[in-house]
């Protein structure tokens, strides 16, 4: 099992590492001079020239990505064009509104997901299976933004419950985490359908099995069979989803933030390429690959924790 972790480990770096070099060389061959948009276009040549030699611009791509990466690694990304200070200052900063709001988008699409699977696998062709799988297809075609408007409309300006957008800080976390409630149930609500589809196709499957039908003839209720015998025994393919769908909750971020104007990593992706921000997109996507990647090794670990057959190859 150890071997097996150390060669996830391994597999995990050199994804990294892979990634972090194909977004470094993209941005470097985009369009566009860095040192004309710190400058501005009425900046003379001499000027310009002066700071891409202070920059590193003129080095050869190979050696300013090895010089990035290994800035990269102690924490130390550059220096934002527009907002004039380092990106990991800009990330320490907006990092913990999206981390609040991808988690919280879990705890409820899991939540829900569950509870709805587990409910149409036990009604498999009657009127509670319809409506849920009705309301999961409703939910694979419905776009996360314009969800979102629709819940602003209903919630926000109609009923007036909750606050329509913006972030009042963490000072007050009553008031922080009403400002966080539409935008993850607008991203738990479209997760929420794939994952409840998974797992009522898995319960279905481990219904079918043979320990199921003696742990029911045995005399064990309804409730405790399927929560206790079979939702573990299904759990590989749903933690599968789930691990995907952590994955897309962070970076579904960039278009929930911005439709509700939260201060977080989605909305300052938005505007460092509104801005043309190169050394900041550049870091932005490369975190934004790393959190999927390691979605995926603790996917990989989990399975080891979840099935004992795994363990037991290894």
């Amino acid at each position: 099992m150890t071997l097996l972790i150390l060669r996830r480990l391994l597999g995990f770096a050199l994804t990294l590492l892979a990634i972090s070099a194909a977004v470094f060389f993209l941005m470097n061959v985009l369009p566009g001079d860095p040192a004309m948009v710190i400058l501005g276009i009425e900046s003379t040549e001499d000027a310009r020239a002066a700071l891409r030699d202070q920059l590193g611009l003129n080095d050869p791509v190979i050696w300013r990505y090895l010089a990035w990466l290994g800035g990269a690694v102690q924490g130390d990304f550059g220096v934002s064009y527009s907002f004039k200070v380092p990106v990991a200052e800009l990330i320490a900063e907006r990092l913990p509104m999206t981390l609040a709001l991808a988690g919280l988008a879990t705890v409820v699409t899991v939540a829900l997901a569950l509870v709805l699977g587990v409910y149409a696998a036990t009604h498999h062709g009657r009127a509670g299976d319809w409506a849920v799988m009705a309301f999961s297809q409703l939910g694979i075609a419905i776009p996360a933004f314009w969800l979102s408007m629709l819940l602003v409309i209903l919630f926000a300006v109609t009923l007036r419950w909750l606050p329509p957008g913006g972030f009042p800080g963490w000072d007050d976390p009553i008031a922080a985490l009403r400002a966080l409630i539409l935008p993850a149930t607008a991203l738990a609500l479209v997760q929420s359908a794939v994952l409840a589809r998974v797992t009522r196709s898995a319960m279905l499957e481990v219904m079918r099995q043979t320990y199921i039908r003696t742990a029911t003839a045995t005399g064990l209720s309804p409730a405790r069979v399927m929560w206790r015998h079979a939702l573990p025994n299904a759990l590989v393919p749903i933690v599968t989803i789930i691990g995907m769908q952590v994955a897309n909750l962070v970076t579904g971020t960039i278009v929930i933030e911005n439709v509700f104007y939260l201060p977080g990593l989605g909305r300052l992706v938005f505007q460092a390429i509104s801005n043309r921000d190169l050394i900041t997109v550049q870091a932005m996507v490369t975190l934004f690959a790393a959190i999927v990647v390691t979605a995926n090794f603790l996917v990989d670990l989990a399975y080891l924790w979840i099935d004992p057959r795994l363990r037991a190859r290894t």
